[in-house]
């Protein structure tokens, strides 16, 4: 009975032990910043802000964007196509977040979608920047297209992979 009593108390200190290492190991890596804004100019649909928001998952990140295109029309849940391209480590490789995942747009109402994903997979160092010659963001809505460039670099900078 005497070795019983000594072999649980040994696992139940291992087990402690294991338990608090997991509470003390550091938090999973993630794109820094998790938020950044860049101005983009969406032609006769206007332009301005659009508010872009990383989520990184081991080698995967996706992407939720929140822009000041004020919409005319409802819009449905799943309803608008959002693509976003990114330059990937100062070009010319560009890295693509699309999807399909807007939620219930009220008619007048700022368009937002995501999250986006994209099927490349990232390395720690990698920059995303949207700043690029050329069309950044593109939104198809009731058979329109919105293409928008980005006219400013992202701020506080490009997204970082960790």
């Amino acid at each position: 009975m005497r070795r019983s009593r000594i072999g649980i108390g040994a696992a139940l200190a291992a087990g402690a032990l294991a338990v608090s290492g997991l509470a003390l190991a550091p938090a999973a890596a993630a794109v820094t910043p998790t938020d950044a804004k860049a101005d983009y100019d969406c032609g006769s649909f206007g332009g301005g802000d659009a508010n872009l928001r990383a989520v990184q998952s081991g080698s995967s990140i996706t992407i939720t964007v929140s822009t000041s295109v004020v919409t005319p029309l409802p819009i449905g849940a799943g309803a608008a196509t959002t693509t976003l391209k990114l330059t990937r480590n100062g070009g010319p490789a560009t890295a693509t977040f699309a999807g399909s995942s807007n939620p219930s747009i009220p008619a007048f109402s700022a368009f937002r979608s995501g999250p986006l994903t994209s099927a490349t997979a990232f390395a720690a160092g990698d920059t995303l920047d949207s700043y690029f010659a050329g069309t950044a963001l593109t939104l198809q809505i009731f058979g329109t297209t919105v293409a928008c460039e980005a006219v400013t670099s992202q701020t506080p900078g490009p997204f970082v992979v960790n």
